[in-house]
């Protein structure tokens, strides 16, 4: 009894201190994604726990279980159409945050934006292991894609792949592994998130134009708070629609038929959030080349906050903002390419946006530098 009266007064405390927090006044609607992206990890804990109850994570009964679950359970589909499509809106704000971030400069806040980057490698981990899991068509031969692609690593490459899969292909075991990782990961995830919001009320947040001033900031509640009220109305509404009335638009046709590991599909895609990982996977021709740069893609995303100068976060650069925009059009290109064959022109356009994906970060902190100079 008295565990619960401490554990009640905590969460009390908690909820004050975040209530009773400053925040910049001028904070736009792009900060209402960090709310939003709170409340759809709930949504996706809470019907990936349901639906666990339910699933089998056996290679025979894996498929004919998700169908079991939309035609014969209670709200079955509803449940199963919410984590899918849940899955689909938590990347794409993860995406905006992120965004956002780079745009207005967050990263200078060290702590939260480290957290925030490791909460993004964690979802997609999550995010991968639970597109394998209802054991369709496209879903395990890009299983058996992604995973080999550790067989390039020197010398350990082949035993880690075996390793992983459990045996010499994607199997049984794989499945069960990928299914137990997939459960533990999102309550890893709200730890980490705990981590991001304490050093965000440690820290603060950055505004659009860069100046932390105490006398322009307001209390989170009441104004902030019905922000994102209206925030979360909206999001819903909008995931109410595609859950509803379109629930499959967002999945591939040939993950409706069953996992066959005889017969190979023409055209292998992933999800539409990595197909920008995807790309640049593809457009390296040496295999090792292309893991490398897959994995340089997502951590080259803690590297920003170490070349900006710290002093100069409220100056306005236009070149910068130009940047970051071509920025943005080069990562829905790749997206664009990830979904077209390999073949020219294809492999030509994924490789120079590819280049440049990497150059923006040089890039920015040349162009930065440059015209703090001038501006001095």
């Amino acid at each position: 009894m008295k565990s619960l009266r401490k554990t009640h007064l905590l969460i009390k405390i908690i909820s004050i201190r975040i209530l009773d927090l400053p925040r910049p006044i001028n904070i736009s609607l792009w900060w209402n994604y960090g709310s939003l992206l709170g409340l759809f990890l709930f949504i996706q804990i809470i019907t990936g726990v349901i639906l666990s109850t339910h699933y089998v994570s056996d290679t025979k009964l894996a498929f004919l279980s998700l169908v079991h679950i939309r035609r014969d359970v209670n709200w079955g589909w509803i449940l199963h159409s919410a984590h899918i499509n849940g899955a689909s809106f938590f990347m794409l704000f993860i995406y905006v945050h992120i965004a956002r971030g780079i745009y207005y400069r967050s990263f200078l806040i060290k702590e939260t934006w480290n957290t925030g980057v490791s909460i993004f490698i964690l979802a997609i981990a999550t995010a991968f292991m639970g597109y394998v899991l209802p054991w369709g068509q496209i879903r395990f031969w890009g299983a058996t894609v992604i995973t080999n692609i550790f067989s390039a690593i020197p010398y350990i490459g082949k035993q880690l792949v075996e390793w992983l899969w459990g045996g010499f292909s994607v199997a049984n075991p794989t499945l069960n592994r990928f299914f137990i990782i997939h459960f533990i990961m999102p309550f890893i995830i709200v730890f980490m998130v705990i981590l991001h919001l304490i050093f965000l009320h440690k820290n603060g947040s950055k505004n659009p134009i860069g100046v932390n001033s105490n006398r322009d900031r307001i209390l989170f509640h009441l104004y902030f708070r019905i922000k994102d009220i209206i925030g979360f109305l909206t999001a819903t509404l909008f995931f109410l629609i595609i859950i509803l009335l379109r629930p499959s638009v967002l999945i591939d046709p040939e993950n409706f038929l069953e996992a066959n590991i005889l017969a190979t599909p023409t055209h292998i895609q992933p999800e539409w959030y990595f197909l920008w990982l995807y790309a640049i996977l593809r457009s390296i021709p040496n295999k090792l080349g292309g893991v490398i740069a897959l994995l340089f893609a997502i951590f080259i995303l803690y590297i920003p906050r170490w070349f900006c100068i710290k002093k100069s976060a409220r100056r306005f650069c236009p070149p910068i903002k130009i940047l970051f925009f071509i920025e943005i059009n080069s990562w829905f290109i790749l997206s664009w390419i990830g979904m077209c064959p390999v073949e020219e022109p294809f492999i030509s356009i994924g490789q120079f946006f590819t280049i440049f994906y990497f150059l923006y970060f040089i890039a920015y902190q040349i162009v930065f530098r440059f015209w703090y100079k001038i501006q001095l």
